[in-house]
């Protein structure tokens, strides 16, 4: 098993920055790569962007691309969603995900065995 702990969301104005974190422990050994999406009130849950744990490649959805960057930290078993250039848009809860499966798709939720409980982001306009 492998548990996940985001931290890092909050109220920002539109134009401003955030940082999430996400904490891995457990069986980390067996993560192969991890993901963060997110759902806003009303809406289903979407991708936001992807990394396989050693950092090797990223995804991004194209709302995002060129204001978020996502990162790895292995020696602290902890993913970064760096956040820029903030809209309102933006705002949901965000959800860490892990997967030790390898061969699917990145941006599907189902491909994610462990999930984060999640973290507020509010962008205010």
């Amino acid at each position: 098993q492998v548990q996940l702990v985001e931290s890092g969301g909050g109220l920002v104005q539109a134009g401003g920055s955030l940082r999430l974190s996400c904490a891995a422990s457990g069986r980390t050994f067996s993560i192969y790569a991890m993901a963060w999406f997110r759902q806003a009130p009303g809406k289903e849950r979407e991708f936001v962007a992807g990394i396989t744990w050693s950092g090797s490649s990223t995804y991004y959805t194209g709302s995002v691309k060129g204001r978020f960057t996502c990162s790895t930290d292995n020696a602290k078993n902890t993913v970064y969603l760096q956040m820029n250039s903030l809209k309102p848009e933006d705002t949901a809860v965000y959800y860490c995900a892990a997967t030790p499966r390898t061969g699917l798709s990145t941006v599907v939720a189902g491909s994610y065995d462990y999930w984060g409980q999640g973290t507020q982001v509010t962008v205010s306009s």
